[in-house]
C-alpha cells in the first residue's frame, strides 16, 4: 500500500508530518515523500526541509495521496506540477486527501467539483471559486476524498484514514502511541472563537481575507 505524501516548495511542515506520523507504521504501509524533483524541499519558512525520495514521474499509481497546504497555493494554477500529477493519479487512488490549503490543489485538479470540502478558514472563498462547497467541519469525507481543515486537523484526518486502512483498533493504537490527547492552553483555535480584530490580523498575515 503506497502512501504518497506530497511536497512542494513552501509547504507547511505539520500539514504533512501529522498525517505521515499517523500512517507510516501501519502494517503494509509504504509512506513516501514525493515531489516534482527528488531531494530536499523547503517549507514555507525556508528553515525546514523534508527530502522527497521519489518524483511524481516515479509514483504513478499510489493507493493514498496526502496533499499538504502551504503558501504556494496562493499562486498555483491548473498547470502546476502538483495539479497535473493529481489529475493523473486520482482516478486510480483508494483515497485522495488534503490538509489545510492543500485542498486548493485538489480544487485546481477538478477533484472537488460540487463536493463539500474543508480547508483553512482563511481560504474558504478561494475553495468556493474552484467549485467546492466549503464547510466548517474539521474533517470532511465525501466518497474517496477526505479534506481536513487547517494544519493540526491533519492529525485528525490521518487517524480517520488509519481506521479506514487498518481498522479502528489499529487507529486507536496509533493515537495512543503518539499520545494525541489535545488539551490546548487557549480556546482560540477556530475563527468563530476569537475577536474580529484577531481574525482579520491573522487572515492578513496568511494572505487571506
Amino acid at each position: 500500500m503506497q502512501i504518497a505524501c506530497v511536497l512542494y516548495p513552501r509547504f507547511t511542515v505539520l500539514d504533512i508530518i501529522g498525517p505521515f506520523q499517523t500512517l507510516v507504521d501501519l502494517r503494509g504501509a509504504d509512506a513516501v515523500f514525493v515531489a516534482e524533483t527528488a531531494g530536499p524541499v523547503p517549507d514555507h519558512t525556508g528553515r525546514c526541509s523534508l527530502v522527497a525520495t521519489h518524483t511524481f514521474a516515479e509514483v504513478i499509481a499510489p493507493d493514498v495521496v496526502v496533499v499538504p497546504g502551504g503558501m504556494a497555493d496562493l499562486t498555483a494554477d491548473r498547470d502546476d506540477p502538483v495539479v497535473r500529477w493529481l489529475r493523473m493519479v486520482h482516478p486510480g487512488t483508494t483515497w485522495t486527501t488534503s490538509v489545510c490549503t492543500g485542498a486548493i490543489y485538489l480544487g485546481l485538479a477538478g477533484i472537488l467539483d460540487g463536493l463539500d470540502a474543508t480547508t483553512h478558514w482563511a481560504a474558504y472563498e478561494r475553495l468556493r471559486l474552484l467549485g467546492a462547497q466549503p464547510c466548517q467541519e474539521r474533517v470532511v469525507r465525501r466518497g474517496k476524498v477526505i479534506t481536513a481543515a487547517g494544519v493540526s486537523a491533519g492529525i485528525d484526518m490521518g487517524l480517520m484514514l488509519a481506521a479506514e486502512l487498518a481498522g479502528e483498533r489499529a487507529a486507536h493504537g496509533v493515537q495512543l502511541a503518539i499520545e494525541y490527547d489535545p488539551q490546548p492552553p487557549f480556546d482560540c483555535g477556530a475563527p468563530w472563537k476569537v475577536p474580529a480584530e484577531l481574525r482579520a490580523r491573522v487572515a492578513t498575515a496568511l494572505g487571506g481575507s
